[in-house]
């Protein structure tokens, strides 16, 4: 660019001046958007668990002091157990299989033996333990044959189904091996070391594979069923979280109902919008767009994931529409709760008069909000794309203002609860498991992994006892899950 003087002519002024204003122009445009740069960068930076959906394990040292922040506001009632709550503890037991009697050697004041003396019972007390370990117990199956005097032929008998080798493991054992690698997620070669340490039996990681597989075999017409009476539920749970399998990422889909009679269904799948099909009544889930594809269906959308994005805005941001609506949100909950306690014959969780008071704070709120971010200046264009920009709390509006029947579906519905809790407890289990032992070698062991998980999901929901169930027949299982 030549620099202005004397010398140059008025039609090279213009036009040194026209370059100078397109050069502004550009330079404010690119301020604009490295402005906007920052601010996403250091909103980043503010968000945490207690205000995203990030896991408290990624929270940095900075931000230990919030881990802990729950989205609940304390209540009036102090921490513990409340008044007329039945507590646990141990109790004693009238079956004894061992008895140590102490008795007095001698005499307490003149030190003569009381060997013969008649003694009194004045106490007892009792101690719960686990047996001394002991080796496997084996159990040999003999097979008789014998000649029927009336017509002579020898009829020989047969062998359980179950037994078919020379020598093999039990179904007990390997329940505890099924239950001790789906259910606390140890590696086969850890597993083999604690049969060892407790059972003095060496068995090798692939046995214990095979265990595994076959357990998984014969629990998929159970992990079916549950499929089923997850679909023609009222209200179901729905949740996605990734995974390994080798270096291929796959998606491990959760199902799942709440309450004493409730289940689970865990599937594998390479794509996270292949999302539960055929089902119908209510689906709660967390706003993911594969779930509003779902045909036939009434949507509910997780609030927790809602208070957790108004929290972002008012710590962060500090949108004052998102503190209302944080604070509506809550004490709607809270009242929800409390008519909980004292249930009627309404269909809704509270009365009609208050759900429409409800509804128009709420949409108050909304239209308070979007006329406060229109009247702000518009973000630039993307470059890339070109596409208009919102800022996250518009979007927000926006989301809230589209989905408002299913944001307070829980006031219209007592059976609708006020977040997807369920599936992300349901969902949970599997960053755990990738905490201990990392991701899957292949993709028939994710599935096998599923399908456990699905059977022991579900008996943990219903209270069932675990090694009996894992030792039970399938047919006897499902038998089980539809006389519930």
């Amino acid at each position: 660019m030549t620099p202005p003087n004397s010398s140059l002519s008025v039609d090279a002024l213009l036009a040194l001046i026209g370059e100078l204003q397109e050069r502004n122009l550009m330079l404010e445009q690119q301020n604009a958007l490295l402005t906007v740069r920052v601010a996403d960068l250091e909103r980043r930076l503010g968000l945490d668990s207690s205000n995203s959906s990030k896991p408290p394990s990624s929270d940095g040292p900075g931000q230990a002091s919030r881990r802990t922040q729950s989205l609940r506001e304390r209540g009036l009632k102090k921490p513990g157990g409340q008044p007329g709550h039945a507590g646990k503890h141990l109790k004693r037991s009238e079956r004894v299989d061992h008895t140590i009697m102490h008795r007095p050697v001698r005499c307490g004041r003149c030190r003569m033996a009381l060997e013969g003396e008649l003694l009194e019972l004045v106490g007892s007390r009792q101690v719960f333990d686990l047996p001394a370990p002991a080796p496997l117990l084996v159990t040999e199956h003999q097979l008789y044959r014998c000649k029927c005097s009336g017509c002579g032929a020898v009829t020989t008998g047969s062998f359980p189904p179950e037994v078919r080798a020379p020598a093999q493991y039990g179904v007990r054992l390997a329940a505890v091996v099924t239950y001790l690698s789906a259910g606390q997620f140890l590696p086969e070669d850890r597993l083999g070391q604690i049969l060892s340490d407790l059972f003095g039996v060496t068995i090798s990681a692939g046995t214990i594979g095979q265990m595994i597989a076959r357990a998984a075999s014969r629990t998929q017409d159970f992990a079916a069923a549950v499929c089923e009476q997850i679909r023609r539920a009222p209200v179901k749970h729905l949740d996605e979280t990734g995974f390994w399998v080798g270096a291929t990422p796959q998606w491990l889909h959760v199902a799942g109902t709440a309450g004493i009679n409730g289940l689970v269904h865990y599937r594998v799948s390479p794509r996270r919008g292949e999302v539960l099909t055929q089902a119908a009544h209510i689906v709660v889930h967390d706003h993911w767009t594969s779930y509003f594809q779902m045909s036939g269906v009434t949507h509910a959308l997780c609030n927790a994931h809602h208070l957790r994005e108004l929290t972002a805005l008012v710590d962060i941001d500090g949108e004052a529409w998102a503190r209302r609506m944080r604070g509506l949100l809550r004490c709607l909950c809270h009242e929800v709760n409390l008519a909980s306690e004292h249930p009627t014959d309404q269909t809704g969780a509270l009365r009609p008069n208050r759900i429409r008071a409800a509804e128009r704070l709420y949409d108050r709120i909304i239209r308070a909000g979007i006329a406060w971010h229109e009247a702000l200046p518009a973000l630039p264009r993307d470059i890339k794309r070109g596409r208009i920009r919102r800022r996250t709390g518009h979007n927000l509006l926006l989301r809230l203002k589209l989905h408002k029947e299913a944001v307070l579906l829980f006031l219209h519905n007592s059976a609708v609860p006020f977040t997807n809790n369920e599936a992300e407890r349901d969902a949970r289990m599997m960053k755990l498991r990738q905490k201990i032992s990392a991701g899957f070698r292949t993709s028939q062991g994710a599935d096998n992994f599923a399908t456990l998980r699905t059977l022991i999901g579900t008996a943990r929901k219903r209270g069932w006892n675990m090694l009996e169930t894992l030792s039970r027949c399938p047919t006897q299982l499902i038998h089980k899950l539809s006389v519930a």
